[in-house]
């Protein structure tokens, strides 16, 4: 049986960061689409990149990894193809205190990528705490249809900024309305 591994669930603002994706393949793609759709400034470093990653809003060196390529970098991937390599780029990592992700050794990592169901600025995030990503899609997708739309979200966020306006327990009252039409819109009352 996998071992269960407690992670510490959060979300990073790392918009203008620097994040360096060792590794060119399909892996290094998907990995790259999600830091760049979180702000990141991506330099992915791999011998051969796919054209699909290439064509990308980021920085290309088609080399080998060395060592002092993560110098600065706030978040690190390894997704190489070659176990060796991406023992050494999270060894490195580590080192200096960066976060990484191994994808093709999770217990490596410092980091992990959850699957994501996103609409309407609303994000919920699953891992199963093992080595499962198949459960963690299907709940991600079963999740995404119970996300709210923009103008219910829109809707939601201007009730509460009306109710902080008033007093006590006219507030408490409008703050436990609100609660409670979120709720029944969710499926949830």
């Amino acid at each position: 049986m996998l071992p269960l591994v407690s992670l510490l669930a959060a979300f990073l603002d790392l918009h203008g960061q620097r994040a360096v994706v060792v590794g060119g393949g399909a892996v290094a793609l998907r990995r790259t689409k999600a830091l760049l759709s979180a702000g990141l400034e991506v330099q992915v470093i791999a011998p051969v990149v796919q054209p699909e990653l290439a064509m990308l809003p980021l920085t290309v060196q088609r080399r080998a990894y060395q060592r002092g390529d993560l110098a600065g970098a706030a978040l690190v991937v390894a997704a190489t193809d070659q176990p060796g390599v991406n023992a050494q780029v999270v060894s490195d990592a580590r080192a200096q205190g960066t976060l990484v992700n191994d994808a093709g050794d999770a217990a490596r990592s410092t980091l992990r990528f959850p699957a994501v169901a996103q609409q309407a600025g609303v994000q919920v995030a699953v891992t199963t705490g093992r080595e499962l990503p198949l459960l963690a899609q299907a709940l991600t997708a079963r999740v995404a249809d119970l996300l709210p739309t923009e103008a219910q979200v829109q809707g939601w966020a201007a009730q509460r900024e009306d109710a902080l306006t008033l007093p006590g327990d006219r507030k408490r009252a409008a703050l436990d309305t609100l609660r409670a039409d979120i709720s029944r819109a969710l499926g949830a009352a």
